[in-house]
């Protein structure tokens, strides 16, 4: 048995998100259990041997990103999922694979939290974590779904990232869209893109594991392949040995950031609804863009031109359209199921006084009337 064939379903979050993976080429899962991720788990632990692939239980999330790791330099597209509290345990892990340039896609399905919070309710408490969980200057890419039909379609989007520019993707999905069940659509093969990591063109004599092409990604060697190289978490030249100097550490660490910066257009997506007219504009990510829709639409047969900017990359930060934003809204209303955590990031690129924020603590989004009650104010 393979990939599910083309056709609706009637599929969870996290199994969409689980068979999407499979769809991607993942053939290798590590994992722990844990609220409200255990579903991908779960599903991959049944469908992976089905289609030839490898599903492990780890003793906890360390050794199930560093195994997600190591399969990755075997060559194997890999996953693993956890909630909050189990990606502050991936942190050091997650650097290492972004200084080691592993492809890797990481599921965080979010939870309230501090500390082990509220295991079974919904959250957006962990966006700033999943781009700055661990230390020094390094650069992921972090996607947002708002539906299951867009956790299967980014899943499929994470893999092709991360295959492309050699870096973990962290798929952040509040714990709403992660167990919601919805028809989608699984489209026929051909029109769905896979990208795979580029492999070397050149002898093993010749191979500079470091050494980066135009676009700044290196080919990349699997293990057992006849190729000999070093993989280290220290600064390391093009040859992949450790070297301690200043002029190896500032080539090394700006490549890194720089290969997703300098594609940051090409990266970031975004969605707009009726923004053409809009002087009040919503700014909401995952489930809450849902409720924001619906505001936007009650908010127009009110007579206030509203308008909705969903923002599916959160990381790297798609400032270009929030800049285009806020210079043309009189009023921008930010609506996430935490205190506080992307609002930071609009009020870089608008005034202020411009900005109110509606946020919500618990297992619920914003209502619409709780997002028109801000929409009104000023």
């Amino acid at each position: 048995m393979g990939a599910m064939k083309p056709g609706i379903y009637f599929l969870m979050g996290d199994v969409a998100c689980a068979e999407a993976a499979i769809l991607a080429g993942c053939r290798f899962f590590a994992g722990y259990p844990i609220t409200p991720a255990t579903e991908i788990a779960e599903h991959m632990a049944k469908r992976l041997p089905e289609v030839g692939g490898i599903f492990v239980q780890m003793e906890d999330e360390i050794a199930s990103i560093m195994a997600a790791i190591g399969a990755s330099w075997c060559g194997w597209k890999a996953m693993t999922a956890t909630s909050g509290p189990g990606f502050s345990l991936m942190a050091e892990s997650i650097g290492y694979a972004a200084m080691t340039e592993t492809p890797l896609v990481i599921v965080d399905i979010m939870r309230g939290g501090p500390s082990t919070g509220q295991p079974t309710k919904a959250s957006q408490q962990d966006v700033q974590q999943v781009r700055w969980a661990s230390h020094g200057d390094y650069e992921i890419i972090v996607l947002c779904p708002a539906s299951v039909q867009e956790m299967f379609n980014l899943t499929i989007t994470a893999f092709n990232l991360s295959e492309e520019y050699r870096v973990p993707v962290v798929l952040a999905v509040d714990g709403i869209v992660g167990h919601a069940w919805e028809n989608i659509r699984i489209p026929p093969k051909e029109e769905i893109s896979i990208v795979n990591r580029k492999k070397p063109h050149v002898p093993p004599s010749q191979y500079l594991p470091f050494k980066p092409d135009a676009d700044m990604v290196p080919p990349m060697a699997n293990l057992c392949e006849g190729y000999r190289f070093l993989i280290t978490g220290l600064t390391h030249d093009e040859r992949g040995m450790p070297r301690m100097d200043e002029e190896t550490q500032t080539t090394l660490v700006r490549r890194l950031c720089d290969k997703i910066r300098k594609n940051k257009e090409k990266i970031t997506r975004s969605e707009e609804f009726l923004l053409e007219d809009a002087d009040v504009v919503i700014i909401a990510y995952g489930t809450p863009a849902r409720s924001a829709r619906a505001a936007v639409r009650a908010a127009r047969k009110r007579g206030v031109k509203a308008g909705l900017l969903r923002l599916i990359t959160l990381w790297p930060f798609p400032e270009n359209v929030v800049k285009k934003v806020a210079k043309k809204a009189k009023h921008i209303v930010v609506c996430e199921m935490n205190y506080g955590q992307m609002v930071k990031e609009v009020m870089r690129y608008c005034t202020e006084d411009k900005i109110s924020f509606l946020p919500k603590l618990g297992e619920y989004p914003p209502t619409i009337d709780e997002i028109l009650q801000v929409i009104t104010q000023k």
